[in-house]
């Protein structure tokens, strides 16, 4: 066994409890102050009905579950903002002529579009300046966003 590597035993150290109680005990520390002893300590005291929330750890539980209520009550309103009607045609992603000439026919918003879309691909065509690679990359940007597109807007026109 290795010499000197253990720590210096005090057989006599003296703990402090913060009721006032002291005791005498062997540990590798000269002095040891605790806040709770079998004096003080509500289960040897027999006071097991009171309880003692220090830490506050009840409020600490209440505000964790407002916080994931907060969260979630976020989370809807963000994916319902998402596939709100009346988001701007610009947000679709669309190039800016594309949505420029949507804007011009009075599309500006995307329940007008899909209302537009509702009547089939070639009411949407026939607006100038939108063509057919623009109808095809807005109604793929819509799907991704959430949108669900009238079954008239599926009819391919050639």
């Amino acid at each position: 066994m290795k010499q000197n590597i253990h720590p210096t035993f005090y057989p006599n150290a003296k703990v402090t409890c913060s009721c006032g109680n002291t005791w005498e005990t062997g540990s590798t520390r000269k002095e040891i102050h605790t806040e709770v002893c079998s004096k003080c300590h509500p289960f040897f005291t027999g006071q097991q009905q009171r309880i003692i929330d220090i830490e506050g750890q009840v409020d600490r539980f209440y505000k964790k579950l407002q916080a994931r209520q907060d969260y979630v009550e976020g989370k809807k309103a963000k994916l319902t903002a998402k596939i709100s009607p009346d988001r701007s045609v610009k947000d679709i992603g669309l190039p800016t002529r594309a949505a420029d000439a949507l804007e011009k026919a009075g599309l500006d918003n995307v329940g007008k579009l899909l209302e537009k879309l509702a009547e089939g691909e070639g009411a949407i065509l026939a607006i100038e300046g939108f063509g057919r690679k623009s109808l095809i990359d807005m109604k793929k940007n819509l799907r991704q966003m959430g949108y669900t597109l009238p079954s008239a807007a599926e009819e391919i026109v050639v």
